[in-house]
């Protein structure tokens, strides 16, 4: 299945806590890589690679625009900058830099968009992030990743560093549950089932792909067999997996903690109306912002819980020839 077997008892972490392990093991094998934060190191877990390696750690203050082109001038020198901030202020203040700096010049650096998606909770509408993917994956050569738990973020951190040009990590604040393991395959680029099953395909990713599994589970019991794939790579994305899995189940739905309009679910309506069009349904936050609360309550609020999904799943069927 390559998740785990009892999704109920597993531990929760937020997935920058994986940014922060990554980090970690990349400042130990390349002294080429160094953090840059804008006064929050310790939300965003640079603090954790600022204590092993004070060096390589840039505090530039409050100002996410700067950081970014100081990235883009350090990785014309070789080094394998990550920048961190929140997601509404980078990709969100800084695409300007993000766009002409580092993917108009190929810079090699590997920006850290933490607290991304409702799940920010209490901060309200100003700090959650439901436009960064959209804002992200349009840019020429930028990667754009979605990890769905700590163990996939610290993957996914450690792959980036690896490759070559601009790459952008989507990280929440809250905890998340901990599905995949250490034997979990990631690769860039590389969706993977999560589960099998021939009647619909839910297609997710980050901490949405755990309430893709919950709903599949759900629907299991009424004999609706859901087949769901974790595409953690929103760019480049998984065309011939996305394909495969319209053509195997007939219909799709995707999840993703962002707005519907061209975040993830429309990266794979995309492909699939070029190659092989299916019924479809997005569940993600419909064209509004969202408020203060906390985040489980949120996410019912806005449609983002595992009994949307389900809800989508069933009517999805109903269009399925």
């Amino acid at each position: 299945m390559n998740v785990v077997d009892n999704l109920k008892d597993v531990q929760s972490l937020p997935t920058r806590d994986g940014l922060g392990r990554g980090l970690v093991k990349l400042g130990k094998e390349n002294d080429k890589v160094l953090a840059l934060c804008c006064d929050l190191a310790g939300s965003t877990r640079l603090d954790w690679f600022q204590k092993e390696y004070p060096d390589r750690f840039i505090e530039i203050g409050v100002q996410e625009q700067n950081m970014m082109s100081m990235a883009s001038g350090l990785a014309s020198e070789g080094f394998i900058p990550f920048v961190s901030s929140y997601a509404v202020f980078s990709p969100g203040r800084n695409w300007d830099q993000l766009r002409v700096s580092v993917c108009y010049s190929n810079a090699n650096v590997k920006v850290i968009a933490s607290h991304a998606g409702v799940t920010v909770g209490p901060d309200g509408a100003t700090h959650q992030a439901l436009e960064d993917i959209a804002i992200a994956r349009v840019l020429p050569r930028m990667t754009v990743i979605v990890p769905a738990d700590a163990i996939e973020a610290e993957k996914a951190t450690i792959a980036m560093a690896r490759m070559k040009g601009p790459a952008m990590i989507r990280l929440t604040r809250e905890k998340v549950p901990v599905i995949t393991t250490p034997d979990t395959p990631f690769e860039i680029g590389k969706a993977y089932t999560c589960r099998e099953g021939k009647d619909v395909a839910i297609i997710a990713n980050g901490p949405e792909l755990y309430h893709a599994l919950m709903a599949a589970e759900e629907l299991g019991k009424e004999g609706i067999s859901c087949k769901v794939v974790n595409v953690h790579t929103v760019k480049p994305i998984d065309r011939d997996a996305i394909i495969a899995a319209a053509k195997e189940c007939g219909a799709v739905v995707t999840a993703e903690e962002h707005q519907k309009m061209a975040g993830f679910g429309s990266a794979v309506a995309e492909v699939l109306v070029e190659e092989y069009p299916v019924p479809m349904k997005f569940v993600g936050v419909d064209d509004t912002f969202s408020e203060s609360g906390k985040p489980a309550e949120l996410l019912e609020k806005y449609g983002l819980s595992s009994p949307h999904i389900v809800a989508a799943v069933k009517d999805v069927l109903k269009r399925k020839s």
